[in-house]
């Protein structure tokens, strides 16, 4: 079955960095378009970034462009997320999720109303704190 498991979240101060990583197995992961989403206790779910099955394609949120960067191994089976310059405001719940089909999201951009996940990890906790 699919799993996806993320890994590396933690408290930082701002300013600082964080790196975290989402293991994948159960699917075909060099198939698929990924994603990582984040969600604050009592508010909605918020779409962080975007890549596509190569790695050549992604797509970041205004709240996060020029300081996250997503990545991918397909060989490891590994989603990442690098976070620099992180603010309070990035504290969150970060989740890594799977397309729900094997469709070329590229023309999408940042609308984030049109991509879908069938699947999500458990979360890792990232806090931003002095």
């Amino acid at each position: 079955q699919v799993q996806l498991v993320e890994s590396g979240g933690g408290l930082v101060q701002p300013g600082g960095s964080l790196r975290l990583s989402c293991a994948a197995s159960g699917f075909t992961f060099s198939n698929y378009w990924m994603y990582w989403v984040r969600q604050v206790p009592g508010k909605g779910l918020e779409w962080v970034s975007a890549i596509n099955i190569g790695g050549g394609t992604t797509f970041y949120a205004d709240s996060v462009k020029g300081r996250f960067t997503i990545s991918r191994h397909n060989a490891k089976n590994t989603l990442y997320l690098q976070m620099n310059s992180l603010k309070s405001e990035d504290t969150a719940v970060y989740y890594c999720a799977k397309d729900s089909s094997l469709k070329d999201r590229s023309s999408y951009g940042t609308r984030w109303y049109l991509y879908e996940y069938d699947y999500r990890g458990q979360g890792t906790q990232v806090t931003v704190s002095s």
